[in-house]
């Protein structure tokens, strides 16, 4: 299986067909590799979509692919829009329930990362990340909340395992991140008396992912080897996890990190190579920007 899932997923999956039909689904960041084979997975089960992205065309590009996958289904690419203003969100859930219906599912996955050594890291820099990551799944669920209050729906924020332990070159996902999961135990407390589930999805290295391909650290061959599992992990490991998380079978499940990683958290950071040497070098030969 490559990036994405078809209608093989279906039938080989342990779910039932049509376990989401007639159910909807909203997605930030519905373009890039995890949040797309998570919207692809909810749609072959029977869901409609809409997917939100900063590049209109890849956007709109990505919701036409997705919507061939299903015959009926409804899949709407938003592009333009700053998870960062929540207007700009709450612009999109109005189209959503124009054109839909309503909203059974949310997922948080807009996302900011880069590599950069506390040296390099400007403010600014950092400031956008946790923006992006933090402020932005706050104002995904923010311009949301009465339509899942309606449909006493479900909410699923990617996270990630980096705020486990510290990891060089990702302190500012690290702080966005553990925002998100502390953002996900709140809201699970706080929602749900209007039975509103609230959890996180955390992948670890899951291969041929954009994030991969920019954080895999340098040097590194075989971090399939420091897997437990002995392998990277896959889009259809994402899939089902999302799929179990907003399934009938989950309906007790909230406020909790479904990290999908083949327990490679357990066993440290997978940029423990780098550490100390590359570190020491970054600390002694560059003045810190502000």
């Amino acid at each position: 299986m490559g990036n994405t899932l078809d209608q093989k997923y279906v039938e080989a999956c342990a779910w039932k067909p049509d376990i989401f039909k007639g159910k909807v689904a909203f997605i930030t960041g519905g373009a890039g590799t995890i949040c797309r084979v998570q919207t692809e997975a909810l749609v072959l089960l029977g869901a409609d979509a809409v997917i939100l992205g900063r590049n209109q065309k890849k956007t709109e590009d990505a919701a036409a692919e997705i919507q061939k996958l299903r015959p009926g289904a409804r899949v709407i690419g938003i592009g333009n829009v700053d998870v960062r203003e929540v207007q700009s969100i709450a612009k999109a859930v109005e189209v959503t329930v124009k054109e839909l219906g309503r909203i059974d599912f949310v997922i948080a996955g807009a996302a900011g990362n880069f590599l950069s050594d506390f040296n390099h890291l400007s403010s600014n820099a950092f400031k956008s990340v946790v923006s992006i990551d933090l402020l932005g799944s706050f104002n995904t669920v923010k311009a949301c909340f009465n339509e899942l209050k309606k449909s006493k729906g479900a909410i699923l924020f990617v996270s990630a395992t980096l705020h486990y332990y510290g990891v060089p070159f990702q302190s500012h996902v690290g702080a966005a991140k553990a925002g998100v999961d502390a953002l996900s135990n709140a809201l699970a407390v706080e929602f749900g008396p209007s039975g509103i589930r609230t959890n996180c999805i955390a992948p670890g290295a899951i291969a041929n992912t954009e994030g991969m391909e920019r954080l895999s650290p340098p040097g590194e061959t075989s971090l399939d080897k420091r897997v437990p599992l002995q392998r990277l992990g896959t889009t259809q490991d994402i899939a089902d996890a999302t799929v179990f998380l907003f399934s009938p079978a989950a309906s007790y499940i909230t406020g909790t990190v479904q990290v999908v990683d083949g327990a490679l958290w357990q066993v440290g950071s997978p940029m423990g190579n780098l550490y100390p040497g590359v570190m020491i070098s970054q600390n002694e030969d560059n003045v810190s920007k502000l």
